[in-house]
């Protein structure tokens, strides 16, 4: 196995498909079948609330008959966490990697998720910075980034999820993370100028490779989808 990790932008894809892509991936590495000891997906989703494994549906603050007249599933998942939602605009980061491998804790890990969401905002002149109130990255009170993951035999996956230009309209119906009265930002709304996706994705994969010294290696999509 390729000590290296390698990174594809999976462009806008179904919460449910690339759940069903990471657990193949994690599957590979743990078997040793991968060639890599790490994989990054990078996504926008299409929109939809997902559940942790501290639940979350206590903390929809909206119907059921009104959450499908919106046409948003929600949809449960083996990560930490509690209730969130991804749309687009908001860039979801899914490194599915061999946490021994790279010599990580759980915790370090999650730290270096962190540090990578505070590095790309700083790209923007953005003040992100970690709060004890709860795991992910702010901006003074409001909720910049989220990470939510699930660790299998060393191997983690999930991850982060970055709002860049994502409605804010959606996180109105829910207590994000299960925090009430928390207030959501996003990059765009912080900033008040356009910004490229791309752009941050680059970043983001550089930061990656900083943070946790990974060589990581861009690869087609077609790999995966």
């Amino acid at each position: 196995m390729y000590d290296g990790w390698c990174a594809a932008d999976l462009g806008t894809a179904d919460y449910t498909r690339v759940l069903g892509i990471q657990h193949r991936l994690a599957e590979s590495i743990i078997s040793g079948q991968s060639p890599f000891s790490g994989v990054v997906l990078l996504v926008e989703h299409s929109p939809v609330f997902t559940l942790g494994q501290r639940g979350g549906r206590e903390n929809l603050k909206v119907s059921a008959e009104f959450l499908e007249e919106s046409e948003i599933p929600v949809i449960q998942a083996e990560r930490g966490g509690n209730i969130t939602y991804h749309g687009p605009g908001q860039l979801v980061v899914y490194p599915v990697a061999d946490l021994k491998k790279a010599g990580l804790s759980v915790a370090g890990y999650v730290e270096g998720l962190e540090e990578v969401m505070i590095r790309t905002a700083a790209g923007w002149k953005i003040t992100a910075s970690r709060n004890p109130a709860g795991r992910g990255v702010w901006v003074g009170d409001a909720k910049l980034g989220s990470i939510g993951i699930r660790v299998r035999k060393s191997v983690a996956f999930h991850g982060f999820a970055l709002n860049v230009s994502v409605s804010m309209l959606p996180f109105e119906w829910i207590n994000p993370c299960g925090i009430v009265g928390v207030r959501m930002t996003s990059m765009v709304k912080e900033t008040g100028q356009n910004i490229s996706m791309s752009e941050v994705c680059h970043k983001v994969v550089e930061h990656l490779q900083d943070v946790f010294g990974k060589t990581i290696k861009t690869v087609d999509r077609k790999y995966f989808v």
